[in-house]
């Protein structure tokens, strides 16, 4: 018998808040089922395993940060920008570390193109057009972006910049100052 109430999204949402408590790696079906107090078994009626649980709450969070990228670039270009796209990801991580983790999670390719990853990508893009970059270079500077705004936070989570001086938030508003400067004088391809 299906439980009522239960559906694929609600069981994604609540993996999702179990993500940011215990941490991505430790979401199972077996906790998700003790959190609403049912049988693992009157899950199954909803999803196929742990793999597609995390994979919904990969796709959650991946439209709740194309979203909020949505909200802050409209009437932005150029290095604002820049710095408000940069800080959706920081904010999103500090804010879901669980949800943030699972972004990571390596999709099908069926699911890939089903995602808001896509509209990561076009946001990326969109503000290279303020560079004026052409292919391939607009491609290695969305790949450049992506590295170091997922590479620092990923760093400063595991408490990597919290032992020194000087402040991590001043180091990301010079590292985003330089990514700005880079992208205004991008190499020529030899």
């Amino acid at each position: 018998m299906v439980r009522v109430g239960l559906t694929p999204e609600r069981l994604a949402r609540a993996g999702a808040e179990l993500a940011d408590e215990v941490g991505f790696e430790h979401v199972t079906v077996s906790e998700l089922a003790r959190r609403f107090d049912v049988k693992v078994a009157s899950l199954y009626s909803h999803l196929k395993n742990s793999h597609e649980l995390k994979t919904r709450i990969a796709l959650l969070a991946l439209e709740e940060v194309a979203d909020r990228g949505a909200a802050a670039l409209a009437g932005r270009a150029g290095k604002d920008a820049l710095a408000a796209f940069a800080d959706v990801y920081r904010d999103y991580a500090r804010e879901h570390p669980g949800r943030y983790a699972a972004m990571q999670l390596r999709l099908t390719p069926e699911e890939a193109a089903a995602s808001a990853g896509g509209r990561h990508a076009q946001m990326t893009r969109a503000i290279l057009r303020g560079y004026d970059l052409a292919e391939p270079d607009q491609t290695h500077a969305v790949r450049l972006l992506g590295s170091v705004f997922h590479g620092y936070v990923d760093l400063e989570l595991a408490g990597g910049f919290s032992h020194s001086a000087p402040d991590s938030q001043e180091s990301w508003t010079r590292i985003v100052d330089a990514l700005d400067a880079l992208l205004r004088n991008w190499p020529a391809s030899s």
